[in-house]
Parts: C-alpha cells; structure tokens; sequence
C-alpha cells in the first residue's frame, strides 16, 4: 500500500481546501436590509455585501410577520441556494430548497432533513423586524435564531 502521507496529511486529495474557512464579516448590526413588504408573505429575498473575499451573501425567508435569515452557501458543497433571483422556498413553500441538489432545509432552524447532507444546518444570520423594516440583528447563533 503506497503511503500519500507528508507532513502528517494523507495529500491522496490534496487539491482539496482544507484549510479553516475566516471567520464571517456580518454586516453591522442594524443595517436596513428592506421593507418586510418587499418580500413575499411567505417567500424570500437574497442579499449580498461586499465582494472578492470580504462578499457576504445571504438571504431572508418570510413567513407573514416571522422572519429567519441565513448564508446564501449549501453546507453541501458551499454554492448557493438559489438558481434564480429570490427563489429559495420549494413548490409547497414550506421548506428552503438548495437548487443544486434537490437538498431540503427546515425554515425555523436551517436543519437539512433531506440527502445529501441530512442533519448539516444553514449558517444563521440575526435578523428582525423594526418598524417595518428587516434589519441585521446581532446575536447570529443558532440558538438564538431557533
């Protein structure tokens, strides 16, 4: 058996990024994101900050006066959710879907409950309603967005 060892890495898959992601640049806490009107009583609406390495892509599901928020990026394989602009919910509206591979994610929690990567979570972004405006919140753990 050949030994793809060096430096204690099996480089067998090296081409592979194993290094750990930087940490995310949330948007300041309070950015307006856009009238809780703009976005479909049950639907959603995609956002980006930034761009090159500092790009922050997200988006934010709606459902009547309930807002949840999360990276655009698959767990999967860390592409986007949505093929087309703003289109993040399935056909029955009741799951947030990944375009790419069928994967569906529970809107309350960002919980995979399908293949291929069931039990892998969206990355949660805070946000809220003030005054009829979706702002940034600032506590983006999962716990406090669940």
């Amino acid at each position: 058996m050949e030994n793809n060892l060096q430096n204690g890495r099996d480089q067998t898959l090296s081409w592979i990024d194993h290094s750990p992601s930087p940490p995310l640049d949330y948007p300041e806490p309070g950015t307006e994101l856009c009238a809780l009107e703009e976005i479909p009583a049950v639907g959603g609406k995609g956002f980006v900050f930034g761009e090159g390495k500092a790009r922050f892509p997200m988006f934010v599901i709606r459902r009547n006066d309930e807002v949840r928020g999360y990276l655009n990026e698959c767990p999967h394989v860390g592409g986007p959710l949505d093929w087309v602009s703003d289109q993040f919910l399935d056909v029955e509206k009741t799951h947030i879907l990944c375009a790419t591979h069928g994967a569906r994610f529970r809107i309350d929690n960002g919980l995979c409950i399908s293949p291929p990567c069931p039990g892998a979570l969206l990355t949660p972004v805070a946000v809220e309603v003030i005054e009829g405006m979706v702002v940034i919140g600032s506590d983006h753990s999962p716990e406090a967005n669940s």
